[in-house]
């Protein structure tokens, strides 16, 4: 398959957070405020992409051959733990305001079933490496396109009435419902 097929896809019609609904707890939560939103997209893209070119090698060059495919969920969590450690230190380091703006969330990149879900995906479908690297890169995007699209939304929502009982994450799903609705306007026209 084409490799910007598979970017696509994972842009619009097979967009981690809209059709598979995963990662929605920082989705949720983080989706308040546009600089964060930008400020998570941005980590999860880069957690989400180097950690399967990290696992795509680990699987199949070390627990294929070593019959030792049974270990991959640890090791791919092992790899997302790792790499959502050093974000955190950089963005500690360089941007201290963005650290304290995603606080608990940041670190919960480790346990993002977006970012597990897609090493899964690429062992489920049986991807080559480009194909695992485009593929995470893509759905990393379109984890941040969403959630950014969501931060736009609920910005103009700050000045609308809304009954109590939908106020926060009730609307938010709403929303989540109706902007996957919208994407997968774009379901005939490409899959992976």
């Amino acid at each position: 398959m084409a490799l910007f097929m598979i970017f696509f896809a994972t842009l619009f019609t097979h967009n981690i957070a809209l059709t598979y609904f995963l990662g929605m707890c920082p989705f949720i939560s983080v989706s308040k405020n546009l600089k964060t939103a930008w400020g998570m997209g941005v980590a999860v893209v880069f957690v989400m992409t180097v950690t399967a070119a990290i696992n795509w090698p680990i699987y199949y060059k070390v627990l294929v051959p070593l019959k030792a495919e049974f270990l991959y969920y640890v090791l791919f969590i092992i790899t997302i733990a790792a790499l959502v450690q050093f974000v955190e230190m950089v963005t500690e380091r360089y941007l201290p305001a963005l650290q304290v703006t995603l606080g608990v969330f940041l670190p919960l990149i480790t346990v993002n079933c977006a970012i597990l879900g897609v090493s899964l995906f690429m062992i489920l479908r049986n991807y080559s490496y480009a194909q695992s690297v485009v593929f995470a890169f893509g759905s990393g995007v379109g984890w941040t396109l969403a959630i950014i699209a969501m931060s736009g939304i609920r910005t103009k929502l700050m000045f609308a009435d809304i009954p109590k009982g939908l106020v926060g994450p009730g609307i938010t799903m709403i929303i989540a419902g109706i902007m996957a609705l919208a994407f997968m306007g774009f379901a005939g026209m490409v899959g992976v």
